[in-house]
């Protein structure tokens, strides 16, 4: 259960950060690098507890690696949707709700494709593989991706990278929901391919 709750947790301060910065406008830089810290701090708290996934897609990733047992991926899954779900609620209590950008399919499936592979690639190094074990870097490096994705394809998906920031960005009514499809699909195909490629090039570290 506590591996659970930190899920939980973890997804809700990420979402809510997101929240928070996106929805009154903060200006300029302040969003990526708010959201990648958020992402870092949680993964500093929570990685020794449940491995700090915070998201469907990492979950995926770290399940097809043979690191998140089968009858734990389901709930993963379900307590970070819920906790993405329980910080749109406080955030647009606090904020109101934002407004939706447009999403164009094929540019936005493109970049977040990419930047879900990148980051579910970064979570396999430097969380999962043995070579990386017990470094003291990998909620650094995790949560700089995000940030790194968050300005460069931001524009154009929003920068999501997970199914459940997806759902929560959603919810606050910075995404479409006839469009969240696109990052779903394009978030777990990113994180599958990035696990069939860490066990295509490590097939030792099992």
């Amino acid at each position: 259960m506590n591996k659970y709750i930190t899920e939980f947790i973890g997804t809700f301060f990420l979402v809510f950060t997101i929240g928070c910065t996106v929805i009154p406008g903060a200006p300029g830089v302040i969003p990526p690098l708010a959201i990648g810290a958020a992402l870092m701090v949680m993964i500093f708290a929570g990685g020794h507890v449940s491995g700090a996934h915070y998201n469907p897609a990492v979950s995926l990733a770290v399940f097809m690696r043979h690191r998140l047992p089968l009858k734990d991926f389901l709930p993963y899954v379900l307590v970070q949707c819920a906790g993405a779900l329980a910080a749109a609620a406080v955030a647009t209590s606090l904020h109101g709700t934002g407004k939706a950008m447009e999403i164009q399919a094929r540019p936005a499936f493109i970049a977040e494709l990419l930047f879900t592979f990148a980051l579910a690639y970064v979570v396999l190094n430097v969380a999962t593989a043995k070579a990386n074990a017990n470094n003291s870097f990998y909620g650094l490096a995790i949560g700089m991706t995000v940030m790194t994705g968050a300005f460069a394809v931001g524009g154009i998906s929003g920068g999501a990278f997970n199914p459940a920031v997806a759902l929560g960005a959603a919810t606050m009514g910075l995404l479409p929901f006839s469009a969240i499809w696109v990052h779903i699909t394009a978030n777990l195909l990113g994180a599958a391919v990035a696990a069939a490629i860490f066990n295509l090039l490590n097939p030792q570290d099992r």
